[in-house]
C-alpha cells in the first residue's frame, strides 16, 4: 500500500467510525466503545507508519481535481511534509487516549454514543486540516471542527455555563472566520490557486500583490481558532465541557489548527514585515496577559486553559520571528504535556469532588488518593514550567533562541523589533508560567484540612493513558536532535544565554510563589471554604458537572473564590480583581458589540411589529371591509341590480353633462 493511500486512510477511518457510531449507537450500544477506540487507534498506527515512510525528506504530494470551478480549481490534495506527519501522529495518539479515557469518564452517560461520534469527527476534521494540500479542503476541516466544538463544549447542556460557553466559542471563532475566508479568496486571486505548493511557489516568485492585507485577514481567523488576543476569550469558558474534550481541544485539535496553518503558509506571512510585527505584538500580549490571568483563577481547568493560551502565544511568537520549526516543535511538545494535565485534572476533580483550588487547599491526602494523577501531573507541570530535562524546556528554548537570533540580526526573515518583542515577553511569561504552575501544584496537592474521602481506585482506562502520555512529556525534548530533518533541518538545541536566562526567571517565579504560599497557608485553616459536588462518589462526568454548578452557587462565579490564603491574590495585589476576569475583556466586548447588537435587534423587532405588521394588518382590514361591502351588495334580487344599474347610468350621464359644460365654458 502506497504512502499516499495510507495517509488518506488516516482521516477517513475516524470519519467512518463517527458515521457508524451515530448510525448504531442508540440501537446497539455494545458497539459504541469499539467504534470509538479502534478507528482512532488504527489511524494512529497508520500515522506513525506514514511518518516513518516520509522520514523527514522531500514532501509527498498527490492530488486529483475535486470539481471544476471555471476559475481557480479545487483539488483533493495531500501534502505530506515533516510537519504534517508529526502533527498527525500527535493528533491520533491524543485522540486515541481521549477516547479510551472517555469510556470510563463518561460511563453511564446517556449521550455517550453521540459524544464518541463527535470526538471521532473532530479528530477526522483536524487530520484533514493537517494532511490537506488544498486550502478549500482545509477549510472544510477547519469549519467542521467549529461545529464539533459547539456540540462537545455544550455536552452538559443542562447547565447554563455549558450552554453559554458553547455558543460563545462558536460565535467568537466565526467572528474570526469571516475575514479568514475573505483572506483565502484574496490569496487565491493573487496566486491563481488554492494548492499550497503552488501558492508557496508564487510567493517565492513575488506573485503576491497584497501581502499585508492577506496576512492580516488570515491572522484574524488564526486568532479566533487558536485563542490569541483579542479573540481568546472563548477558551477559558469552554472549560464547561467534559474534561476529555478540553484535553482534545487544547492538546491536539482546534487551537493547534491556527498555529499549524500559519506554519504551513509562513512564507505568505513573511512576505509582510508589518504582519509579522502585528503577530509578534499579538503573541506578546497573549503570553503576558494569559499568565497573569492564570495566576488568579480558582477553577483548576481555567488555570490550564489560560496556560494553553500562553503557550500558544509562544508558538505564535516563534512564527512571528520566522521559525516554523520551533513553533511546531513546541506545538507537539505542548500537546503531550497539556493532554496529561487536563486528563489528570479530570482524575483530581473526581477524587476531590470539586474543581476549586481553594476547596482543594482545605483537603489533605489528595496526592495519596490519586498517585497516578499526582505523579504525572507533577511531571507535566515541570514540563510546562520548562524545567530541564523535560520536553517543555527544549521546545520553549527553541522559541527563545529563534527570537534571540532575530533580535540580534542573525536571522533576517522577520524585523528585529519582532525578535526583541518575543524575547522579552517570552522571558516574562516564563516567570509567570512557573508561578501559576507552582501555585496549582501547592493548592491541589499540599492542602491542609480534612482528609479527602476514599472513593476507591480510579479506573484503569483513566490512569493508564496518563502514563502513556507522560513518556513524550519526559523524553520528546531529548529526541529533538534526532528529528531535525522533520523540522526543516534546523537545529533545535538550546543556547547557553537563553537557557540560563529562562531557567533563572523560571526558578525565581517558582520560588517567589512558594514563599507567598508559605506566608498565606496559615490562613487556610481559619477560612473554611467549600464548593464540593453533592455526589462526590458518582461517575466522573457527573461529579464534574456538579462541581461547576456548586462552584458558581457558592462563590458567585466560576473563575474566582474569596480566598485570602491564595498566594496568587498576594502576588497580584490590586491587579488580582482585574486578572481574574480576564482584564474585563468580556465586559468590554459586551459594551462595544453585544449591547449595540441587542439594541439593533430590539429596534428591528419594534419596526417589524409596529410598522411592518401595522401596514400588513391595515391592508388586511381594508381588504376585509371592502369584501364585506361587496358581499352585502350581492343580494340575488334582480330589481336591486336593475336599480343599481339605472342609478349608475344616471350618475355617469350627469357627470358627462357637467364635464361637457365645464369644457365648453373654458
Amino acid at each position: 500500500m502506497t504512502t499516499t493511500t495510507l495517509a488518506a486512510l488516516v482521516p477517513l477511518l475516524p470519519f467512518l467510525g463517527a458515521l457508524a457510531g451515530l448510525a448504531v449507537g442508540r440501537t446497539t450500544p455494545g458497539f459504541v466503545r469499539p467504534l470509538a477506540i479502534l478507528p482512532a487507534l488504527t489511524a494512529a498506527v497508520l500515522a506513525v507508519l506514514v511518518a516513518v515512510r516520509q522520514g523527514g525528506g522531500r514532501a509527498i504530494d498527490a492530488a486529483t481535481q475535486l470539481t471544476p470551478t471555471g476559475s481557480v480549481p479545487i483539488d483533493l490534495a495531500l501534502h505530506l511534509d515533516g510537519f504534517a506527519v508529526l502533527v498527525a501522529v500527535l493528533v491520533t495518539v491524543v485522540a486515541t487516549c481521549v477516547q479510551l479515557y472517555s469510556t470510563a469518564y463518561l460511563r453511564g452517560d446517556a449521550r455517550y454514543p453521540s459524544y464518541a461520534a463527535l470526538v471521532s469527527l473532530f479528530t477526522s476534521a483536524m487530520l484533514l486540516v493537517v494532511y490537506s494540500g488544498d486550502l478549500m479542503v482545509l477549510l472544510v476541516g477547519w469549519e467542521i471542527m467549529g461545529i464539533c466544538s459547539y456540540f462537545l463544549v455544550g455536552h452538559y447542556w443542562e447547565t447554563p455555563e455549558a450552554r453559554a460557553a458553547s455558543l460563545k466559542a462558536f460565535l467568537v471563532t466565526k467572528l474570526g472566520d469571516v475575514p479568514f475566508l475573505i483572506g483565502l479568496f484574496a490569496l487565491a486571486a493573487d496566486t491563481g490557486s488554492f494548492r499550497i505548493t503552488r501558492i508557496l511557489a508564487a510567493v517565492a516568485n513575488g506573485g503576491l500583490d497584497h501581502p499585508t492585507l492577506i496576512a492580516l485577514l488570515l491572522l484574524a481567523g488564526v486568532a479566533g481558532k487558536s485563542a490569541q488576543f483579542p479573540l481568546h476569550t472563548w477558551l477559558p469558558d469552554a472549560m464547561a465541557g467534559p474534561t476529555p474534550v478540553s484535553a482534545l481541544i487544547h492538546a491536539a485539535t482546534m487551537v493547534a489548527a491556527g498555529i499549524y496553518f500559519v506554519a504551513r503558509l509562513l512564507p505568505v506571512f513573511a512576505a509582510s514585515g508589518a504582519a509579522l510585527v502585528v503577530l509578534a505584538v499579538m503573541a506578546a500580549v497573549t503570553m503576558i496577559g494569559s499568565g497573569l490571568a492564570a495566576l488568579a483563577q480558582d477553577d483548576i481547568k481555567r488555570v490550564l486553559a489560560y496556560s494553553t493560551i500562553g503557550q500558544l502565544g509562544y508558538m505564535s511568537g516563534a512564527l512571528a520571528v520566522g521559525d516554523r520549526g520551533a513553533a511546531v516543535f513546541h506545538l507537539i511538545s505542548h500537546g503531550a504535556f497539556k493532554a496529561v494535565l487536563f486528563l489528570a485534572a479530570g482524575v483530581v476533580i473526581h477524587a476531590a469532588g470539586t474543581n476549586s483550588l481553594a476547596a482543594m487547599s482545605r483537603m489533605s491526602g489528595l496526592a495519596r488518593r490519586v498517585p497516578d494523577a499526582f505523579w504525572t501531573m507533577t511531571v507535566a507541570l515541570l514540563a510546562l514550567a520548562a524545567i530541564p530535562p523535560f520536553a517543555g524546556f527544549f521546545s520553549k528554548e527553541a522559541v527563545l533562541v529563534a527570537a534571540e537570533h532575530t533580535a540580534l540580526g542573525d536571522r533576517t526573515v522577520a524585523p528585529a523589533a519582532a525578535g526583541w518583542t518575543i524575547l522579552i515577553a517570552g522571558l516574562l511569561a516564563a516567570a509567570l508560567t512557573a508561578s501559576y504552575a507552582v501555585r496549582l501544584w501547592l493548592l491541589a496537592f499540599r492542602g491542609r484540612g480534612a482528609e479527602v474521602p476514599d472513593h476507591g481506585k480510579q479506573p484503569l482506562a483513566m490512569t493508564s493513558v496518563l502514563w502513556l502520555l507522560a513518556v513524550p512529556t519526559i523524553g520528546f525534548g531529548l529526541s529533538a536532535g534526532l528529528l531535525g530533518d522533520w523540522f526543516d533541518g534546523h537545529a533545535l538545541t538550546p543556547s547557553l544565554t537563553t537557557a540560563v536566562l529562562s531557567t533563572g526567571v523560571t526558578l525565581v517565579g517558582g520560588l517567589v510563589t512558594y514563599g507567598a504560599w508559605r506566608h498565606t497557608t496559615a490562613l487556610a485553616a481559619r477560612t473554611p471554604l467549600g464548593a464540593v459536588a453533592a455526589h462526590p462518589g458518582a461517575e466522573p462526568a457527573l461529579v464534574e458537572a456538579e462541581a461547576m454548578t456548586s462552584h458558581t452557587a457558592v462563590y458567585g462565579t466560576i473563575a474566582d473564590a474569596p480566598d485570602p490564603a491564595d498566594p496568587g491574590r498576594l502576588l497580584l495585589g490590586p491587579l488580582h480583581r482585574h486578572a481574574v476576569t480576564g482584564f474585563h475583556l468580556d465586559a468590554l466586548y459586551t459594551a462595544l458589540f453585544v449591547r449595540p447588537l441587542q439594541a439593533a435587534a430590539r429596534l428591528v423587532r419594534f419596526l417589524d411589529r409596529e410598522v411592518v405588521d401595522t401596514y400588513v394588518n391595515g391592508t388586511r382590514a381594508v381588504t376585509r371591509l371592502l369584501g364585506t361591502a361587496v358581499r352585502r351588495a350581492q343580494t340575488g334580487n334582480v330589481q336591486t341590480y336593475v336599480s343599481a344599474l339605472l342609478a349608475g347610468s344616471l350618475a355617469l350621464a350627469i357627470a358627462a353633462v357637467v364635464f361637457a359644460n365645464v369644457n365648453a365654458g373654458s
